[in-house]
């Protein structure tokens, strides 16, 4: 179970992801092979993606990271750049991703 006491001074990362028509279970799948690697990185606190029940090429993810290095070591990883941008990114019609504080 996380503790939130220390995810509290993190830095949380949202995004939200639409897959291009006839690729939402391929962008799925290749989540579903990211999201172990990206759980284990040093840097992070917690990471989840999510897949929409009543639109499911839309993708959720929830992402807290140590500090804004973890975050740019995590987008430097060989893992982020073979799925994410090498296999992902070219199946989504829309990408937005925003950089959040606790309060």
């Amino acid at each position: 179970m996380i503790d939130l006491h220390t995810l509290k001074d993190g830095l949380v990362v949202t995004a939200f992801w639409e897959a291009k028509d006839g690729e939402a279970d391929a962008v799925a799948a290749i989540a579903r092979e990211f999201l172990p690697q990206a759980q284990k990185e040093p840097g992070v606190r917690a990471f989840q993606i999510h897949r929409s029940l009543t639109e499911p090429a839309k993708f959720f993810f929830y992402e807290v990271f140590k500090d804004e290095a973890a975050f740019a070591d995590h987008q430097q990883t060989e893992h982020f750049k073979a799925l994410i941008l090498g296999q992902a990114i070219p199946k989504l019609a829309k990408r937005e991703r925003t950089q959040h504080r606790f309060v």
